[in-house]
């Protein structure tokens, strides 16, 4: 790896940790009461790194979730092996966490991403929605999909039916619990599979 390249990965994960610490202080209080100095002090960097990455706090939120993907992989790496439909459920209950311990941040962000058109939002180059197709995939080649429709178009619905309930969980001020009703609505989508959902033991703890 070249001197660039070196620079380049550090960057990117100092980036990577501003918004881990900032997701983990946000949990703990409103993102209005979080103060880029309680961000630097919990990601271990001074102020001129913190302004360096991003212009402002409200400048995390142009980055959206950026560490799902990050924090999907590490759930999914000892799971490439599992049948397609709980390494399904495995993704979508993950999902659904990271999403549930973003609490206001995960508010904030769909507020901005509904208002502002501009905004990157999940597509195929994200590791999640890539994650969610390879499982429709392995199924269609092991003869377990049901539907002839493609595994990118399932894939895609499936992705885009859970991205309303987590909207909607924010709507309701995160007044219910967002994994149940993940899992409440997953056994729909089992309908896509010849054969039954898993139960929620093989959710991430």
């Amino acid at each position: 790896m070249s001197y660039a390249q070196r620079r380049l990965a550090q960057s990117q994960q100092t980036e990577r940790n501003i918004l881990r610490s900032a997701l983990e202080l946000m949990r703990e209080k409103s993102f209005d009461k979080v103060s880029i100095r309680d961000i630097c002090k919990q990601s271990g960097i001074s102020t001129g790194a913190f302004y360096y990455h991003f212009p402002s706090k409200e400048a995390l939120l142009n980055k959206g979730f950026s560490p799902l993907d990050d924090y999907m992989e590490e759930v999914i790496r000892d799971h490439e092996g599992d049948p397609p439909v709980e390494k399904l459920w495995l993704i979508l209950s993950a999902y659904a966490q990271f999403m549930e311990n973003g609490g206001e941040l995960t508010g904030r962000d769909y507020v901005r991403r509904i208002t502002d058109p501009t905004t990157r939002s999940m597509d195929g180059t994200r590791y999640t929605l890539r994650a969610m197709v390879d499982c429709f995939r392995q199924a269609r080649a092991a003869g377990l999909l049901s539907s002839d429709k493609s595994p990118e178009w399932i894939a895609d619905f499936c992705y885009r039916h859970f991205r309303g309930v987590v909207i909607d969980w924010v709507l309701h001020n995160y007044s219910y619990p967002l994994l149940p009703k993940m899992e409440e609505d997953y056994q729909l989508f089992a309908g896509f599979f010849q054969g039954k959902a898993p139960d929620a033991s093989t959710s991430p703890a």
